[in-house]
């Protein structure tokens, strides 16, 4: 009993108002102890942020998910592996499921939806769904990988001469603790195998099979990572050989679920059509699309081809596409083309990564908080203060679903006005 009561008590969406200042305070604490470790090296700095966060990990791994739900449909994944169905074609509510529901399967969210997850993070699901306290297990499994990224983060701030305690920025961030340990978010699988394949590419750029298959793993845990593939070929002594073998141990691990599900995934389709949630610049853009009434022009130059051409048919089929939303999207895949092409051009691998997963954060038109964990690593690294400070405002996308305000406009100017800011502010300073 008195374990429950401390999980209530510990509900961060019933404080969040508590949460926010905690966060605030875990950065101040951040900035003060960077100072202070300033000028020292070796084990001794890596020793103390180890220690520090397995107790911040430790003192959030009881917490129940109540920021997200994401942790138990990991684990209804699982089960539903494990009970020898296909989760990529079977929702939470098809009936063939029905001997597998419980208050789980009642708490979980999107039942209508199959899984969008890759087969390494299905893998890991089914592994802690088969043991007791199946979301518990998950976020140890999670944490333990996480702080395998701290210590490695280390051994790259020594590699490429950078301070080691800047690693602090990722280690004790409060969104990486809260993010992983608290809601347990399967990307902290993806972001361990990204920063495990830059880690052997830095020490051996010669040896390419073990940076490969961490590479691919990166896929197939959580398909963004496949966009940074040709920062880890230019990292590699054989840039060519290295895009073959990565790509083509992707391919061989996502052509079950492509052949299961005869292409593309249902509830990814259904992910990159419809999930819209806190864009920068998609938001705004989407609105101004709409204002603009853009609708009407493309189906009036729609019904002109039609006419033109007699094949009303063909035509026909791309009404249901014409909404301003898509057509933002589609704005933004183009953004997003041109900001990786600059992003892979990029030398310092530290900084293409960054480049890379902070480019996909800002083209998106979903960006959650835990989306903030795959440039994380490398904005700590290069000590970025906008990045850095966004990992603590998009605490503010909590927002709008616990305190019933709207997200827009508002609570999303109070995320990326700062953000945008500090950008300036520091292209300002040094440029004087």
């Amino acid at each position: 009993m008195a374990h429950v009561g401390l999980l209530i008590l510990f509900n961060l969406d019933d404080h969040l108002a508590g949460t926010l200042l905690l966060v605030a305070a875990g950065f101040l604490g951040i900035l003060l102890a960077e100072r202070q470790l300033r000028g020292q090296s070796g084990y001794s700095v890596l020793w103390l942020v180890l220690t520090v966060a397995v107790v911040l990990r430790g003192l959030l791994l009881p917490l129940p998910p109540s920021l997200s739900g994401d942790v138990e449909r990991y684990v209804w994944d699982g089960r539903v592996l494990s009970g020898g169905f296909n989760p990529y074609e079977l929702a939470p509510d098809a009936p063939e499921l029905a001997p597998l529901r419980d208050s789980l399967w009642e708490d979980l969210e999107h039942r209508q939806l199959t899984t969008v997850y890759p087969p390494l993070a299905e893998t890991l699901f089914a592994m802690s769904a088969s043991l007791p306290a199946s979301v518990y297990t998950l976020k140890t499994i999670l944490v333990l990988l996480d702080l395998g990224t701290c210590a490695l983060l280390w051994f790259l701030a020594r590699k490429w001469s950078l301070p080691p305690e800047r690693i602090l920025w990722y280690a004790w961030n409060p969104l990486v603790t809260v993010e992983i340990a608290g809601m347990g978010h399967v990307d902290g699988l993806g972001v361990a195998l990204v920063v495990l394949a830059t880690t052997l590419l830095a020490l051996s750029p010669e040896k390419l099979g073990r940076a490969s298959f961490a590479a691919a793993g990166a896929v197939l845990a959580k398909l963004v990572p496949v966009l940074a593939v040709p920062v880890w070929g230019r990292q590699s002594d054989r840039p060519g050989w290295f895009l073959v073998v990565t790509l083509a141990l992707s391919f061989l691990g996502l052509l079950p679920v492509w052949i299961s599900t005869g292409g593309v995934p249902p509830g990814l389709i259904e992910y990159g059509v419809s999930w819209e949630f806190n864009g920068p610049i998609f938001e705004p853009l989407w609105r101004v699309l709409d204002r603009l009434d853009l609708q009407s022009a493309v189906e009036a130059g729609l019904d002109r081809l039609k006419e033109t051409t007699g094949k009303h048919d063909f035509w026909n089929h791309l009404y249901p596409f014409n909404y301003p939303q898509l057509w933002a999207k589609a704005v933004l895949s183009l953004g997003l083309l041109a900001a990786l092409i600059w992003s892979w051009r990029t030398t310092d691998t530290a900084r293409s990564l960054g480049r890379v997963f902070g480019s996909i954060l800002i083209f998106s038109a979903t960006v959650y908080p835990w989306y903030a964990l795959w440039f994380l690593p490398w904005a700590a690294l290069h000590r970025r203060p906008a990045w850095l400070a966004l990992s603590g405002l998009l605490f503010f996308s909590y927002v709008p679903q616990i305190w019933d305000v709207p997200l827009f406009p508002w609570v999303q100017a109070l995320i990326w006005l700062p953000f945008v800011a500090v950008i300036l502010v520091g292209v300002r300073w040094s440029t004087r």
